[in-house]
């Protein structure tokens, strides 16, 4: 197997790569330590059963430049096929600020075809390519150098058997008149906003039962400093401090050094330093923000006005269509969907697009009243009324 360690043989094996319909592309990254991604290995592969067709590139190399890989990324003539992309496209838009185009995510494709909810890689090549696949290297170091021959084999696997899958699934969704469904999931994933991650709205993922302005604006300016300092720093956030810590300073509302020593959930290296004074300050930009500008609830979205009978209903409809269409559940609608959809919220993907023709329109006519649903056997059918 080939590893490709310079600038000039990596721009040799994309110009050749744009002879085919596509390329198989995987990364091996490492993110336990740092807030972004550290690229240690791209794994490439074209059709072809030569040597040749298969490749590893090792972005730790000293000169290697990735520009040759980036401009195949932005050739639209050629597919690129990644499976669960989302942290690979986050990788290759934060080094550079390029997203693959057009690009085919076998994990969606497959949960579109019927292969159940985020199927893994490793399922996909025993059903579709019908090989093993050796997982022992995964939690290796891909930093380390020189790389194992396991590592290697491990790591070419995840595009050579790639190339099986995509062209099957390629295949299926063609057959099947799905395709269209498989790029509308795909454009969320190449959208640019997808990766930029704003430290202003960082607070909206921290989870808290808590619905007063004032809390929220507090929330709100401590995580808009935790992600600011780990992004800076290349930490990850929570190692500033954790989430469950973060509502604990937004209820206690430390005003000193000492305050934040009695805290039961800050670390200790978080009472001291720039973290300490980024957190009192936050805590002081919290309390200081005017009231039109502290952080709004939306109590449309309010479990207390879901109708619990209605949600049951959305679910059985739910899963009745998802077995009908053979499509996995959780991509049509998820829980929350329901439950938003039970209390009369009409703006959701769930009601768009292709899925507003498996489940979507069925939905709103179940809430209005105009279908009811029976059983028959097995079978949950709709009927109208």
């Amino acid at each position: 197997m080939k590893t490709i360690t310079t600038t000039q043989d990596l721009d040799a094996f994309c110009s050749r790569a744009r002879n085919f319909d596509y390329v198989t592309v995987d990364t091996e990254f490492l993110r336990e330590r740092t807030y972004f991604s550290k690229l240690c290995l791209i794994q490439l592969a074209i059709p072809g059963d030569g040597p040749e067709d298969a490749v590893l590139v090792d972005p730790l190399e000293n000169g290697l430049e990735l520009d040759p890989l980036y401009d195949l990324f932005r050739d639209t003539s050629v597919v690129k096929v990644l499976h669960a992309a989302r942290q690979d496209l986050e990788i290759f838009f934060v080094d550079a600020g390029v997203i693959p185009d057009p690009m085919f995510d076998t994990q969606v494709a497959a949960m579109v075809c019927g292969f159940g909810e985020q199927v893994g890689y490793e399922t996909l090549v025993r059903k579709i390519a019908r090989q093993p696949l050796d997982k022992t290297s995964r939690f290796t170091d891909w930093s380390r150098r020189p790389l194992t021959e396991a590592q290697k084999t491990y790591a070419l696997a995840d595009v050579t058997h790639l190339r099986d899958i995509y062209e099957f699934l390629s295949a299926k969704l063609k057959e099947t008149g799905r395709e269209q469904w498989v790029a509308e999931e795909v454009r969320t994933l190449t959208a640019p906003e997808t990766y930029i991650v704003k430290p202003e709205e960082a607070w909206k993922r921290v989870k808290t039962r808590n619905a007063s302005g004032r809390f929220l604006a507090v929330v709100r300016e401590l995580a808009k400093f935790r992600e600011s300092y780990a992004q800076g720093r290349d930490i990850p956030r929570n190692r500033v401090f954790k989430d469950d810590a973060l509502v604990e300073l937004a209820s206690t509302k430390p005003a000193t050094h000492n305050d934040l020593g009695r805290s039961r959930l800050l670390l200790r290296e978080a009472r001291k330093g720039d973290i300490a004074e980024g957190i009192l300050k936050a805590v002081q930009d919290g309390l200081n923000c005017p009231t039109e500008d502290m952080p709004k609830v939306d109590k449309s979205q309010s479990k207390t006005q879901v109708n619990p009978a209605l949600a049951d209903l959305l679910r059985v409809l739910l899963k009745a269509k998802s077995e009908s269409f053979g499509v996995a559940p959780k991509l049509i609608a998820s829980a929350a969907d329901l439950d938003s959809i039970a209390s009369g919220e009409r703006d959701l993907p769930a009601l768009a697009g292709w899925r507003r023709d498996v489940f979507g329109g069925d939905a709103l006519r179940l809430c209005d009243g105009k279908i009811a649903l029976t059983a028959k056997g097995n079978d949950i059918r709709t009927i109208d009324l």
